[in-house]
């Protein structure tokens, strides 16, 4: 056998046994009498001996030798260490080798294989096989299995079935861009790869299996960014003769469950805001609850006061920075400076201190008063000692300047404390979101989500005021999962591609078989996904997913370690019956 022991089991009352080890030269010391060697596998360190006393020249020469990352398999006697290592759960032992057998020779690995590597990002995705040796991604790794897990088990206790549902499907052309792989048995057609199974999860309701999940590959090309990839893993469930209050008991249980067993976190009934609550207090539609620094409108205070910057403005809007009245002019500038990148696109802000003795001063005191100012301080919530910062503009995007400014700030002042958890539902949703250039309006979520009955006698005068039976779920400013009621007859289905601008041979032709489907006695029902990776991500006390990723492609999609996407050769493109023209460099 290759070990009789992995290299995280032994211990004190292990004193005296003769083991087998085998594993990765993790590092070495060489005294000169003696050698220390630091054998590695996925479940821990055990230390090596060898001195000049027990141990024949031969063999401690060939441990000298011995390369890092070399996988050797060792024999000996486990012996108590005279310096224990407390921080190692093998730190009370060591074992005095007897005999060493190379398995595989190691190069020299292009980056060092420890918690704190020297090496970068890209290069580290190169070599991702190597850094899965290093305990951080080693450990997350290990923690998105136990949350994979925790979900199957309380999915399945709660009487869910997992069902897998297929990855070649039909191109749609609502949301996000399809990856699409051609059909060598069907010259000149396209499968796609699934953006969500929102289609069969709901087939699978009309097949009467009640209650489903998966967690599933989900595949989507548009552009990256950190806690995005091109494919992702989705917690993908639905149910049968339910309503918005039963999916959001079910799923909030999930949620407490998971907060519990991971962190002992306990969690009771989650807020529940409204989408244009969220948008007024937050700016944005998955809020950060974990302080305070809400939106407040300044219009009626800041207006008509001779200053036509906010005049001008169809929307003024401050908040109340904790604590940051002793933020330097080389702060505020700095802040200033932050708010007219790019891309965040603000022109500027206005501030204000609230000094400790209650005193008010502004960059705006030509405008207005203190008196103005405390009536400012009022309406923010402003305490002695905060900082007012306010920005003008338009109404979506000084809102949206105004989210992400509160964001920096909460960042730069710790209080966005990763082991801290916020959860909250947002509900109703607007049913669609016009764009201005085409005029035509979109689903906010899908196509299939049912607007609320009262809201239905509204889509051919006021479409976009209907409210979608839609809800999310956000955990500390992050959108972890969400969902909505489906629509379960044809006639509505129909009705909602109409005002989507299908015509009804576009709607038969890209979703007739669900229509179809729902002909032959479709429950009600309604479903929720979460993103997985994000949501381990978060658990983890990270906001970046990729390394709680196996293999991730990196900023531009591309993996690095595979080389891919990569040409394919002129065979296999005749039998796809595609004719590219070569790319030029």
């Amino acid at each position: 056998m290759y070990r009789t022991h992995h290299c995280g089991a032994l211990r004190l009352e292990d004193k005296g046994k003769t083991v087998t080890l085998s594993g990765w030269v993790s590092r070495s010391r060489d005294k000169g009498f003696m050698v220390w060697i630091d054998l590695r596998d996925r479940y821990g360190i055990t230390q090596l001996v060898l001195d000049s006393e027990r141990c024949s020249p031969e063999l401690i020469e060939q441990a000298r030798d011995l390369g890092r990352e070399t996988v050797i398999q060792v024999n000996g006697q486990v012996v108590e260490r005279d310096a224990k290592n407390d921080a190692l759960p093998t730190g009370a032992i060591e074992v005095l080798v007897a005999s060493i057998e190379v398995l595989n020779e190691a190069k020299l690995p292009p980056f060092t294989i420890e918690d704190q590597t020297d090496g970068g990002d890209e290069l580290r995705m190169k070599y991702r096989y190597l850094d899965i040796r290093r305990n951080p991604v080693k450990n997350n790794l290990i923690f998105r299995h136990k949350v994979s897990m925790l979900v199957r088990n309380y999915l399945s206790d709660q009487g869910f079935l997992e069902v897998e549902t297929p990855y070649l499907i039909k191109s749609t052309p609502e949301g996000a861009r399809d990856f699409v792989v051609p059909s060598r048995m069907n010259a000149g057609q396209f499968y796609a790869l699934p953006q969500s199974p929102q289609t069969f999860k709901q087939l699978l309701m009309v097949g009467g299996m009640d209650k489903y999940f998966q967690i599933v590959k989900c595949f989507r090309d548009e552009d990256l960014r950190a806690d995005r990839q091109p494919e992702f893993t989705q917690i993908d469930c639905e149910m049968s003769f339910i309503t918005q209050e039963d999916i959001l008991n079910t799923f909030e249980g999930l949620t407490v469950h998971l907060l519990h067993e991971i962190h002992g976190v306990e969690k009771k009934a989650f807020p529940r805001i409204s989408y244009d609550e969220a948008m007024e207090r937050f700016g944005n539609d998955k809020p950060d609850i974990r302080f305070g620094m809400e939106l407040t409108r300044l219009n009626a205070l800041a207006q008509h006061k001779d200053f036509q910057v906010f005049n001008s403005a169809e929307y003024v809007v401050g908040i109340a920075v904790p604590g940051a009245a002793v933020f330097t002019r080389k702060d505020i500038d700095g802040l200033i400076d932050w708010v007219k990148r790019p891309q965040i696109g603000a022109k500027g802000m206005v501030y204000a201190r609230y000094n400790e003795d209650g005193s008010l001063k502004s960059s705006v005191d030509k405008f207005y008063s203190e008196e103005d100012l405390k009536k400012w301080a009022e309406a923010t919530g402003a305490q002695p000692g905060d900082l007012i910062c306010v920005l003008s503009g338009e109404l979506g995007s000084t809102r949206s300047q105004m989210s992400a400014l509160r964001m920096e700030l909460a960042t730069r002042l710790g209080l966005r404390d990763p082991k801290v958890f916020a959860p909250l539902w947002v509900v109703d949703f607007p049913l669609l979101e016009k764009d201005e250039e085409s005029g035509r309006y979109y689903a906010m979520h899908h196509p299939f989500t049912a607007p609320k009955p009262q809201d239905i006698k509204l889509l051919d005068t006021d479409p976009g005021a209907v409210r979608a039976n839609a809800y999310d779920l956000v955990l500390n400013g992050n959108e972890i999962g969400g969902g909505s009621i489906r629509i379960h007859d044809r006639p509505t289905q129909e009705l909602m591609f109409k005002h989507l601008g299908f015509t009804p041979e576009e709607a038969r032709n890209q979703f007739g078989f669900l229509m179809d489907a729902f002909e032959y006695g479709a429950p009600p029902h309604g479903g929720i996904a979460f993103g997985l990776d994000r949501l381990v991500a978060i658990l983890g006390g990270a906001e970046t997913i990729r390394d709680f990723i196996a293999f991730p492609k990196n900023n531009s999609g591309r993996d690095v370690m595979i080389d891919a996407p990569a040409a394919i050769d002129q065979e296999q493109l005749d039998e796809l019956n595609l004719n590219l023209n070569p790319i030029k460099e």
